[in-house]
C-alpha cells in the first residue's frame, strides 16, 4: 500500500507540471503508435516483430549474466538490424506513407472537377451496366479514383478518356473484349483507361470463395481512397470494396446509395470543410465593397 501511495503521489506531481503541450504531444506519440501496431497486426511484420523482440531480451540477458561472445555477436546484428528492418518493412512503411498522403497533402490538391448533378448521372449509368453484367455473369472491376491518384495503375493499362456510360462498360467488360481482364479507372466522371492491373490484397481473412478480381478490388482500396465496384463472374453479385473492406451481394438500390454517398456527398463535405472559410471570406469582402 506504501509503495501505491507513492507511485499515486509521483503521478499527481507528473501531472500537474504538465503542460497542454506535453498533453498533445504524448497524444500524437500515442496515435501513431497505435496506427503503427494496427498495420503490423494486419501483415505478416507481427511474426518479425516477434523475433526482433526475442533478440532484444536475449542481448539484455547475455549483458546481465555476462555472455559476452554472445552479447557481442547480438549488439553486431542489431547495428545492421535497423537498415535489415527497413527493408523487411518496406511494402508496411510505404502503405502507411502511402494513407498518409492520400489523407492530407492531396485533399486539398485534387479535387473532382465532376459537380453533383455529372456524378449521379455517372452512378446511375454505372448501376445500369452492372445490373445487366451481374444478370448475365460478366465480371467486372471498376475503379473509381478520388483524392489518391492512380497514376502508376492507369500506366499499366489502355488510355480511353471518354464519359462513363453503360453501354461502354459493358462492351469494357464483355468476354471476348481485349480489355475486360482488368480494371477500368474513372477518374472526375470519365473512364480514363481500361485494362490496368491492380495489387492483390495480402489479408489472409477474406473469405476463400473470393477470386482474384474481388481481390485486387480490396487491394486497391487499401492502398489508397478509391471506391471498386466489383461484379463476380462466377456468381453474379455486386460488391464493393472500400478502405479495405469489402461489402458484397449488394442490390441495385443499395449499390446507388452507397456510391452516391461515397462519390457526392463525401466529395461535398470535403469542400465544405476544406475551403469553407474562404468562400465565407470573400464573399464578405464582396459585401464590402457593394456597401
Amino acid at each position: 500500500m506504501e509503495l501505491l501511495r507513492e507511485a499515486l503521489t509521483n503521478v499527481k506531481n507528473y501531472l500537474q507540471l504538465a503542460s497542454v503541450m506535453d498533453v498533445i504531444d504524448v497524444v500524437i506519440v500515442a496515435f501513431i503508435i497505435y496506427k503503427i501496431m494496427v498495420l503490423v497486426r494486419k501483415s505478416t511484420a507481427a511474426q518479425v516483430l516477434k523475433g526482433i523482440g526475442f533478440i532484444i531480451a536475449l542481448l539484455g540477458i547475455s549483458a546481465l549474466v555476462g555472455l559476452n561472445v554472445l552479447n557481442f555477436i547480438l549488439s553486431a546484428t542489431m547495428q545492421v538490424g535497423v537498415v535489415a528492418v527497413l527493408i523487411m518493412f518496406q511494402p508496411e512503411l510505404r502503405k502507411m506513407l502511402e494513407q498518409v498522403g492520400g489523407s492530407g497533402i492531396t485533399r486539398l490538391f485534387n479535387k473532382s472537377a465532376l459537380p453533383g448533378e455529372g456524378m449521379e448521372s455517372v452512378i446511375a449509368q454505372t448501376v445500369s451496366a452492372c445490373n445487366t453484367l451481374s444478370q448475365q455473369k460478366i465480371g467486372v472491376l471498376l475503379v473509381f479514383e478520388r483524392q489518391v491518384l492512380l497514376n502508376d495503375i492507369i500506366k499499366t493499362g489502355t488510355m480511353i478518356d471518354a464519359e462513363v456510360s453503360g453501354m461502354l462498360i459493358k462492351n469494357i467488360f464483355f468476354p471476348k473484349a481485349a480489355l475486360h481482364d482488368g480494371a477500368a479507372i474513372v477518374r472526375n466522371g470519365r473512364i480514363i483507361a481500361a485494362g490496368c492491373m491492380l495489387p492483390l490484397t495480402s489479408n489472409n481473412n477474406l473469405s476463400r470463395d473470393l477470386g482474384m478480381r474481388h481481390r485486387a478490388g480490396v487491394g486497391v482500396s487499401e492502398v489508397g481512397d478509391a471506391i471498386v465496384v466489383v461484379v463476380s463472374e462466377e456468381t453474379g453479385s455486386i460488391s464493393v470494396a472500400t478502405g479495405g473492406m469489402l461489402k458484397r451481394h449488394l442490390s441495385s438500390e443499395t449499390l446507388t446509395a452507397l456510391l452516391k454517398n461515397e462519390l457526392i456527398a463525401k466529395e461535398e463535405t470535403d469542400t465544405k470543410k476544406g475551403f469553407g472559410f474562404l468562400k465565407a471570406f470573400f464573399r464578405s469582402k464582396k459585401t464590402d465593397k457593394d456597401k
